[in-house]
């Protein structure tokens, strides 16, 4: 049956979000304009001659009575003031809210009950998935994305009408409701004629969705068993909390662009500075949050080595939270001089216009191949253009019109001044910006070109890597400075002109820095200037943190972050810097012919190590050795050996072939089924330290049909180091095994004969009364031979047995992964003694397997908290301030 109630449901719900936030927008725009006026009554009497039959009252006039007409009341009312459509506009906004809550429960109930007659179920879901990665595949997609942002800006909104005072309710409203209706309108999924669209539906049916299938032809309502599943790389726990914490950090960047409209708006350029900042904070660190989630996300799902791959959809999220940073600083200056006013309004209006550009190139599928983290277009690359173009023009044109109310000093700030300061840090991480988003958006250049009938060969660097750092180094290494520097000026540490104050923290600088770089053995000219900016603001920043902190620590914010800032790029360099490959092939030989491990001079067959099963191998200090494949139970802790369970294909369950034990607790019977997560192949890699210390890394690997070998690393994590460990290389575990021809060998007992190039001995035959899979009686016969096999690392023991039950012979073959063969013990000829074996040869269980060690990253992420416990001071504090100047 299709459940079409909760999918009709659903897209009433993103049709009421749509009108009610046109509805919010045309009530906060009319509030904005309207005027405070009364409603006014009047009552008009006039004395008339009444006509018979009409009502009448007397009146005297010199003695004599006299009728005369009463007229009715007249109610002359005014138009609806201002307050009146704010009410309006209010409950539409609220509405909207509740419309936007029904739609997102409406999806998540299609996806929770495995409705896969809905196109967004069948795409993103399956069977298969726990709930956490059910909410994560509810914004895998445009819609649940666009949904998600269209969530948090609701919740933004509501907030903000309590919050924000009735002088800025109605312009900032006017905008956000604004926004909400082109989100909305995202979704709408409304078809005019065969071509033209208004937005993508996540209710579309199945059916619907791709008609042209033929199983629609013969049964219109057939509705798939089960879903494609989420996007392997996306079942991940950072998956779950960074979208939503992106998104928010997306929503947060209206909120000062709101303000700031609205102060344009009312030809208060200076007074939503207030307001707005301590919202820019929150905005700076949330979106900061989302984006080094995304980050440990690829480090820990990823397999390129690290945590920022200079992606273009990296980019396109970390230009935007850089220059949000700089208007930061942008109204720092200008709350205590207009001299950052004008520089404020362009930077708080560019980084809500910057993130409207980075949808734009992430979903209009403009960046192509370009990126592996875009979404396909949808169709909706238009819609997003306009999306774009009208909030640009609404923005070029208000800040021209109000340009002449804002103010400017006449004398230009002094280098002794803080202004100047912060004005040359804000400066440079525009500049930062800039250099990222120009070489990003080359794939748009090309279009635009391309649209014109030029050819161009403007095409994205070929090392992206090495592009951007050989900028972004050094456009940090200057922040670095001028946190330093423009934090001494803040605190007016530096006064009468003097730079004396500015020594001590110099001399520290350079013994600290001399100590480390000698120390460390650093030789790289880029990486000690960085070392050193690093170390600067570090000092500086400690030596005022600890004179604030005496005063009041609630001033701290500023700091704090700029310490968190020093630690980060310090995590960062050490790192990406002195990383160091301890899985290097030392045997001379190549690993694989493929292009992917030949090129660059054979550098990945260098930097891989080829593990057999159970065969110990020397990697670096320690001693590595493969124990097999494994999978996953959900309700078993752990790893299973991939043997211990048969996988049934398809379903997601498998028959346990013995007794599954964990920690000493039994959760299966041999014979049980257990849930499994199947698509992922887990590979145990047993380390022994020197001091023999043992532990066990489990990287995983996915065979793909649409996409290759997905790997993701496992990862040791040490004080000072990480060991990060991922499989470059792995037979297909859901491959039948091919078998070679077969070899027949005739021995006797203590015989020697060669078994896949190893030694064999058949050490003896015995009788046995246990054979897998085989029931043996007491009117049966069966029989075991030890067949010893001898290679470098020890020796091995086969067991193929021989029964005879029911008068019907059976041979069970013994398999070992270990040497890639399988036995069986096929006749027994008691006239000459010898018995006969039937030998297979396949390729034996091996992983190739890449390790690197990772120095000193644990200050990265300790640097990324403190960065937010900044943030968050700072947020307090100047909300504070607001409410009290309120």
């Amino acid at each position: 049956m299709i459940h079409t109630t909760v999918g009709n449901l659903g897209h009433f719900f993103v049709i009421l979000s749509f009108v009610t936030a046109l509805v919010a927008t045309v009530g906060y725009f009319l509030s904005a304009l309207g005027r405070p006026a009364k409603t006014q009554t009047q009552a008009v009497e006039e004395p008339q001659l009444a006509y018979a039959g009409e009502s009448t009252n007397e009146a005297s006039f010199g003695g004599k009575t006299a009728k005369r007409k009463a007229k009715p009341t007249v109610q002359i009312t005014e138009p609806p003031t201002r307050d009146d459509w704010r009410k309006l506009a209010r409950w539409a906004f609220y509405l909207h809210g509740t419309a936007v809550v029904g739609v997102a429960v409406c999806l998540f109930y299609i996806i929770f009950n495995h409705y896969f007659e809905y196109h967004y179920a069948w795409s993103h879901s399956s069977r298969a998935l726990p709930i956490k990665y059910m909410i994560a595949c509810f914004w895998e997609s445009q819609e649940g994305s666009f949904l998600l942002w269209l969530f948090w800006n609701a919740v933004l909104g509501a907030v903000l009408i309590r919050t924000a005072g009735s002088k800025w309710e109605a312009p900032m409203m006017t905008i956000f409701a604004l926004v909400q209706a082109f989100l909305a309108s995202m979704i709408l999924g409304v078809v005019f004629g065969d071509s033209f669209k208004i937005g993508s539906s996540p209710f579309l049916l199945l059916r619907d969705a791709i008609p042209d299938a033929p199983i629609f032809a013969t049964d219109p309502n057939f509705i798939p068993k089960d879903g494609n599943g989420l996007n392997p790389l996306l079942q991940n726990y950072w998956m779950v909390i960074h979208p939503p914490t992106l998104f928010l950090g997306f929503a947060l960047t209206l909120v000062p662009f709101a303000f700031c409209v609205a102060g344009l708006w009312r030809n208060q350029p200076s007074e939503w500075i207030r307001p707005a900042l301590p919202w820019a904070l929150f905005g700076a660190m949330i979106l900061g949050v989302g984006i080094m989630m995304g980050g440990y996300w690829a480090y820990e799902t990823l397999n390129f080595g690290g945590y920022w791959n200079w992606d273009p959809v990296e980019n396109a999220v970390y230009v935007p939270w850089l220059v949000m940073v700089a208007s930061i600083h942008g109204m720092l200056i200008a709350k205590r001089s207009s001299t950052g006013l004008k520089t404020a309004i362009i930077l708080a209006i560019s980084t809500f216009l910057l993130v409207l550009y980075a949808t734009f190139l992430t979903r209009s599928g403009i960046l192509g191949n370009a990126s592996v983290h875009s979404f396909t277009d949808l169709g909706l690359s238009g819609q997003l253009l306009i999306y774009l173009l009208v909030f640009v023009a609404v923005s070029i044109v208000l800040a021209a019109s109000k340009w002449k109310f804002i103010p400017s000093d006449e004398k230009e700030a002094s280098v002794y001044t803080k202004e100047f300061w912060l004005f040359m840090g804000a400066t440079v991480l525009c500049l930062a910006a800039f250099q990222v988003i120009a070489t990003t958006s080359i794939p748009v250049y090309t279009k635009i070109l391309e649209s014109f009938g030029k050819i161009t060969n403007l095409a994205l660097p070929a090392d992206q890597i090495a592009h951007y750092n050989k900028f972004q180094i050094w456009f940090f290494v200057a922040i670095c400075l001028l946190t330093g520097v423009g934090q001494f000026m803040w605190w007016r540490k530096i006064e009468a002109k003097k730079w004396d104050a500015l020594i001590t923290p110099g001399i520290i600088t350079l013994l600290i820095s001399a100590g480390l770089i000698a120390f460390g053995s650093m030789k790289n000219p880029v990486f000690m200037a960085l070392l050193v900016a690093s170390v600067f603001a570090l000092v500086t920043n400690g030596s005022i943190l600890i004179g604030v902190i005496r005063g009041n620590y609630r001033f701290s914010g500023g700091a704090i972050a700029h310490i968190g800032m020093a630690l980060m790029l310090l995590g960062i360099l050490y790192s990406a810097g002195f990383s160091k490959v301890i899985s290097l092939n030392t045997t001379g030989l190549l690993i694989s012919k493929q292009d992917e491990f030949t090129k660059n001079d054979n550098k990945e067959n260098k930097e891989n190590t080829l593990l057999w099963l159970n065969q110990p191998e020397r990697m670096g200090p320690y001693q590595l050795t493969y124990r097999g494949q494994r999978i996953e139970a959900r309700d078993v802790p752990g790893y299973l050996s991939r043997k211990d369970v048969m996988v049934i294909e398809g379903d997601f369950h498998g028959i346990a072939q013995r007794d599954i034990e964990q920690n000493g607790k039994v959760y299966y019977k041999k014979g049980d089924t257990l849930a499994l997560y199947p698509e992922n192949t887990y590979y145990e890699v047993e380390y022994r330290e020197p001091g023999g210390k043992v532990f066990s890394l489990y990287p995983r690997a996915q065979v793909n049909e649409r996409m290759g070998l997905l790997a993701s690393p496992d990862i040791r994590h040490k004080v000072d180091r990480d060991m990060y460990t991922y499989v470059s290389s792995v037979p297909d575990p859901n491959a039948e095994n091919k078998w070679e021809k077969t070899e027949t060998y005739s021995v006797a007992i203590k015989d020697t004969f060669f078994l896949n190039d190893y030694v064999a001995i058949l050490d003896d035959v015995v009788r046995t009364n246990e054979v897998d899979g085989i029931e043996v009686g007491p009117e049966d016969a069966a029989v075991r031979a030890n067949v010893r096999v001898l290679d470098k690392n020890g020796e091995h023991m086969l067991t193929p047995a021989f029964v005879i039950k029911n008068r019907m012979v059976a041979h069970p073959a013994e398999i070992s992964d270990e040497l890639g063969v399988r036995i069986q013990l096929n006749e027994i000829d008691p006239r000459t003694g010898k018995f006969s074996f039937a030998v297979n040869r396949t390729q034996r269980d091996y992983i190739v397997m890449k390790a690197v060690e990772k120095p000193l990253i644990n200050i990265l992420w300790i640097g990324t908290l403190v960065v937010v416990l900044g943030l968050s001071i700072s947020t307090v504090r100047r909300y504070r301030e607001f409410q009290k100047s309120r």
